[in-house]
């Protein structure tokens, strides 16, 4: 696995699909962030948010996400989609991702979510809860 993603303690194997390409011959650029999302999830699930949700009935939304592609990918390949998180405040955490090719041995993109914690039952920003910012803590030392 390559130096570049030693800093990421949350990483998935993804395989490209043919099905992913575009008539312009490589990986639809949406893909990438159903790679982002799909880490985040992971990421999401290590924390074991979906029990702190129905403790607290505080969740993550998504507010925005950027991209910024390095190099086109092509099936066939393997990515590595990695995430870590950089910054914490009250009520929002920000994650880094990278979608890392194994056939080009580079960083093919990257980007940064912006997650806000909802309180679901007042439809309103909520501060993150203590058991998320410790899992927090636990994987990114953050």
């Amino acid at each position: 696995m390559s130096e570049l993603l030693n800093d990421y303690h949350t990483r998935m194997s993804i395989p490209v699909v043919w099905g992913d390409m575009d008539s312009f011959q490589h990986v639809n650029n949406l893909v990438y962030l159903g790679y982002f999302e799909s880490i985040r999830m992971l990421y999401m699930d290590r924390c074991n948010y979906s029990d702190v949700m129905k403790e607290t009935g505080i969740g993550p939304i998504l507010k925005s996400t950027d991209c910024t592609y390095r190099i086109p990918l092509t099936y066939p390949d393997t990515v590595i989609a990695a995430v870590r998180v950089t910054e914490v405040k009250e009520d929002r955490f920000v994650m880094e991702h990278v979608v890392y090719s194994e056939q080009h041995q580079k960083i093919a993109a990257e980007g940064h979510g912006i997650i806000v914690c909802v309180d679901y039952q007042r439809n309103c920003k909520a501060p993150i809860p203590e058991r998320m910012r410790e899992m927090i803590r636990e994987i990114d030392g953050i």
